[in-house]
């Protein structure tokens, strides 16, 4: 690994971790050549399927919008990086397991409600009013109603 510092191609590694779902591997490493010391993250690339919208254009699955998007939504809501960080992780094995090329976006729409209605209720009504593009009071009556009746189903 090169050092991101001076260059120097030669590094060396001082600590390994895995994470705790063991997608990544941390290692810590220390440039012998300007003494500076960084971290890496590795983890298994596999392909994700490209992405058709609405409009049927096709483009590739960008990991930073999708958090982004979700972060959005649970802007100063207390939900933790790492609770998104998994959720993320989530989708994407999800979008993975799928086996297909190519996906629709709205697919990748409702897993992000899905994870964002375990995570936050407050940022799952946010991106839906987004995503499904509320237009009346009455179209957030109804996605209220909606988190209130799924929250009524789990607890029976």
């Amino acid at each position: 690994m090169r050092c991101p510092f001076c260059g120097n191609p030669d590094t060396q590694v001082l600590d390994t971790r895995s994470s705790t779902e063991a997608s990544s591997i941390r290692r810590r490493r220390k440039c012998p050549e300007c003494d500076k010391r960084f971290t890496t993250y590795e983890r298994v690339d596999l392909k994700m399927p490209r992405l058709v919208k609405k409009d049927g254009s096709r483009t590739d699955f960008d990991r930073e919008k999708l958090v982004g998007s979700m972060m959005l939504a649970l802007r100063k809501r207390p939900v933790s990086t790492d609770a998104v960080e998994g959720a993320v992780a989530r989708i994407e094995e999800k979008l993975r397991s799928l086996g297909e090329r190519e996906v629709p976006t709205s697919r990748v729409g409702d897993l992000v409600m899905r994870e964002l209605a375990k995570l936050d209720k407050i940022a799952y009504i946010r991106f839906a009013s987004v995503y499904r593009s509320f237009e009346s009071p009455d179209d957030f009556r109804e996605a209220v109603q909606e988190v209130k009746t799924k929250k009524g189903r789990r607890g029976t």
